[in-house]
């Protein structure tokens, strides 16, 4: 009861009087309302209209006399309170003091202009900074302080595969002596107790070198930042740039062609490539490059110690590219565990290592993220699917309890994106996750992984990556069951694919020439190289053909 006193006190109780004609009456709707009015005025239009019996032809005029009456008494009562107020503060019951600091906080909270600036962050600053020396005649210094990091790191990670295969081949030895005395003064037990001190020993020889090679990647990474941010100050402060920038000009550089041919022979590969521009679109046509190129995925991860021209110039276009609207990625197909441990996974995050990455967070700490945020994606899944449970369609059921067994892993189709600024030729790399069902010749466009090349595409469209290779066969290994037919079956399907993802491209992105590699494994014969070659121009309806076949 004194819940409902003091609700009554609060609120004042007005009368809404409305008068119409039925027919040849006059009548008058009268109802009591509660201000100020809490609910939706339609909703109480419409029950005015159904408890009353109110004629249809009478509802907008009655609509258009309820919303005036309201806003009027609404009105009114508020300039009631404010002349209460106004007495209040007239007959000093109020402190001015209080009330004057409580309207300016009120009025800086709310308006943009008093709103405090966002402090920006390390990260922010030295990307400006980066972004703004690295097109200025510093380029180059900057080039050769990384290469220089870059050939330390080299040499440490040599040191250490020189010692671990030292170490293989001691224990190697010595086994070879266990197993020639098991039987006759050596046990089994023996042998398993030298086996696991032998595995002790080369986990702590890895675990030495990894915490080793992490302290100076972490060095490496504060001296260049630190010193980034020293040389973009004294060019600040400085009054006579033009020396300075001729200090930069004459540093040595470290990239230039130390190696003879045979070294450079020796460090690339046989390479085939052939370019082509393409128009797609029904009414606004796009200009797009496609590219196919023979070579391993992971060249276009690797830095060369020893690189040429080149080489050079493309890491230099990358370095120039990396706060941009065009960037490059890369398709990486991989299995559905979130690490680094095994495979292709393996051999590119030991390429990630070889250089230090001085703009972003190193690849564990980046898979770490992932491995969270898919955790805390499953959780969110499971907890719709308990909410509204759905019969599962044929071919989800092992889906299901794989991810039920371990929620730690992704689905065929779905990936992870990876940033790096320490590759050679790529900026953001896809880890696509794809099984066995890639190896069989029986895949459609609706097959997991066709899709996941179609989001794939998308994020680039909407995260201004222009460049992205992309495995053409979705294999980055060759295997027996892989045959001619077979392959031009694959390339076949995902080329028409892929074309009508690129004709979606204009209705995500508005239509910006973009340029797709499609990559085939280097165990591919040149004379299947020519025949997809052939096959992309027919597919794409190819308006003009750049060839540049090229060998290294």
């Amino acid at each position: 009861m004194k819940k409902n006193k003091s609700k009554a006190n609060t609120a004042a109780e007005k009368e809404f009087v409305f008068e119409f004609k039925a027919g040849k009456h006059n009548c008058v709707l009268k109802v009591p309302l509660q201000f100020p009015v809490q609910e939706n005025i339609s909703d109480l239009h419409g029950r005015l209209m159904l408890l009353h019996k109110i004629p249809c032809y009478i509802e907008n005029e009655l609509k258009t006399s309820l919303s005036a009456f309201i806003e009027r008494e609404t009105i009114l009562d508020y300039d009631r309170e404010a002349e209460l107020a106004l007495q209040r503060l007239t007959a000093g019951d109020v402190d001015v003091n209080q009330l004057t600091n409580a309207w300016t906080r009120s009025y800086v909270e709310t308006t943009l202009e008093h709103a405090r600036p966002e402090e920006p962050s390390w990260d922010e600053d030295f990307a400006d900074v980066y972004h703004e020396l690295i097109h200025s005649p510093a380029s180059d210094t900057l080039l050769n302080l990384e290469h220089n990091y870059f050939v330390s790191i080299s040499e440490l990670i040599s040191e250490r595969d020189m010692e671990i295969k030292k170490l293989q081949e001691r224990q190697a030895a010595e086994m070879d002596k266990v197993m020639h005395e098991l039987g006759n003064t050596l046990s089994d037990q023996d042998v398993n107790a030298v086996a696991s001190q032998h595995f002790d020993a080369q986990q702590v020889l890895e675990n030495k070198w990894a915490s080793e090679l992490k302290q100076v990647t972490g060095i490496q990474k504060q001296e260049y930042q630190e010193w980034v941010i020293k040389l973009h100050q004294d060019l600040q402060k400085s009054t006579n740039s033009s020396q300075i920038n001729e200090e930069i000009k004459v540093q040595p550089s470290q990239l230039s062609e130390l190696a003879d041919s045979g070294a450079r022979m020796f460090e690339e590969q046989p390479q085939l490539e052939e370019s082509f521009t393409i128009h797609l679109g029904a009414q606004l046509k796009t200009m797009h490059n496609l590219r196919l190129v023979r070579a391993d995925v992971l060249d276009f991860c690797k830095h060369r110690r020893h690189g040429s021209g080149g080489a050079k110039l493309r890491r230099l276009q990358t370095a120039l590219s990396l706060y941009s609207s065009s960037l490059c990625g890369l398709v990486l197909l991989v299995d559905n565990r979130v690490n680094s441990y095994s495979g292709i996974k393996r051999d590119f995050a030991t390429v990630a290592k070889e250089c230090t990455d001085f703009h972003f967070h190193c690849l564990e700490g980046q898979l770490e993220e992932v491995q969270q945020v898919v955790l805390y994606a499953r959780a969110q899944r499971s907890s719709k699917q308990k909410e509204q449970p759905e019969i599962p369609r044929n071919g989800c059921d092992d889906k299901s309890k794989n991810v039920e067994r371990n929620p730690s892993n992704i689905l065929p189709g779905e990936f992870y994106i990876s940033r790096h600024s320490n590759l050679s030729e790529v900026h953001v790399v896809f880890h696509l996750c794809v099984d066995d069902n890639v190896r069989s010749g029986n895949i459609t466009a609706r097959d997991p992984a066709i899709m996941g090349l179609r989001n794939i595409l998308k994020v680039c469209c909407t995260h201004d990556i222009t460049t992205v290779t992309v495995p053409l066969l979705l294999v980055h290994d060759m295997s027996e069951e892989m045959t001619i037919p077979w392959c031009l079956k694959r390339a076949e399907l995902v080329f028409k694919c892929v074309k009508g993802f690129m004709m979606e491209m204009a209705s995500w992105d508005g239509g910006i020439s973009r340029t797709v590699q499609f990559l085939v494994p280097k165990s591919i014969s040149e004379e299947m190289f020519y025949q997809l070659s052939n096959m992309l121009p027919q597919i794409f309806r190819v308006s003009s053909t750049l060839t540049l076949t090229s060998k290294h």
